[in-house]
């Protein structure tokens, strides 16, 4: 059972035509559309909440509160999904689609379907705004964003480029600019999935060959820009689908999805010198892609179901105690 924005992306495949590639950027905002993106949301889904979840998600850790889902700022009858959050807690990045029953090729063309970002003010997180990263009126689908300093890595289904790749940006004090795709050392030889960037070390999910199973947890160092033979952290892997790699500020806690009872579960694996311990399952049922604040407030996707069929996603967050 995949996430939003992957299962939207890799059906997006087949849509997106080759142009000339284009890495350059002339993106003056006046050229963007207008985006509403509550005005796009079906009339025949009601808002779900923990009152009318009918699979809510099951928290096995005494280390966390009971979790709940985010405000309306962020949170809508749509499928939000892939957050990212950033140190401070104040500043959350998530894929946003209004339907998630729509076909992808009606979704990439309805203006509001993307990355967004809500700040955090006075403790209540704003209306979330779009953030663009492709040139004025070209087809793109981004998301599943990891943000270091002025450096962010997000997933893109776009013009000019087959299928779903690795890009990355940089922010120049008003913007995230000079997108630029990942190249063919990392997307083709190393074959990196949805990724955490933490310092020099890419930790990233693949199916790339000599793994454990389905999806594994793997990583590359950069040196310059260059990138490493990837290394499988076997300690964390499983011959099932082991994805969706989350570290901690500190480095010491690494975070994966996997699949429990045949729902998106949340496991927490510790660093014990330089050894990654048995991961222990934090959250289960229709819970996933798991992203932490320096306080260790969990934030994570919440799957709603109804009679099998998936109609909506929000983001909830588990309270450090």
């Amino acid at each position: 059972m995949k996430p939003v924005f992957l299962h939207l992306a890799v059906a997006l495949i087949p849509l997106i035509m080759l142009f000339s590639c284009q890495d350059k950027n002339n993106d003056d905002p006046a050229n963007y559309p207008e985006v509403d993106r509550f005005a796009k949301l079906p009339a025949d889904i009601p808002k779900q909440s923990p009152e009318t979840d009918d699979h809510p998600p099951i928290l096995y850790s005494n280390d966390y509160e009971a979790p709940v889902p985010l405000g309306s700022g962020i949170n809508s009858s749509g499928g939000e999904d892939s957050p990212f959050i950033f140190p401070d807690g104040k500043t959350l990045y998530f894929f946003f689609t209004p339907d998630v029953r729509i076909a992808v090729e009606k979704q990439i063309l309805d203006s509001v379907t993307g990355l967004y970002v809500s700040y955090k003010i006075n403790n209540v997180w704003d209306t979330a705004v779009r953030v663009w990263l492709q040139d004025p009126g070209k087809l793109s689908m981004d998301g599943a964003v990891s943000i270091q300093g002025d450096e962010m890595w997000f997933a893109s289904a776009r013009e000019g480029y087959t299928g779903v790749n690795i890009f990355t940006a940089l922010w120049n004090g008003e913007k995230w600019a000079d997108w630029t795709y990942a190249g063919d050392r990392l997307m083709k030889e190393i074959q990196v999935g949805e990724l955490h960037i933490h310092g020099d070390v890419l930790y990233f999910h693949s199916d790339r060959q000599g793994g454990l199973g389905d999806y594994d947890i793997w990583t590359t160092t950069r040196n310059g820009a260059s990138w490493s033979d990837p290394v499988n952290i076997t300690a964390v892997n499983t011959p099932g689908m082991d994805g969706w790699p989350f570290v901690s500020s500190d480095g010491k806690e690494i975070w994966i999805t996997r699949t429990y009872l045949g729902t998106p579960a949340i496991y927490r694996s510790v660093k014990n010198g330089n050894t990654w311990e048995e991961p222990e399952m934090i959250l289960s049922q229709f819970a996933g892609e798991p992203t932490l604040d320096d306080a260790g407030n969990l934030y994570f996707i919440h799957h709603y179901y109804k009679n099998s069929v998936m109609i909506e996603a929000d983001v909830y967050m588990a309270r450090r105690k």
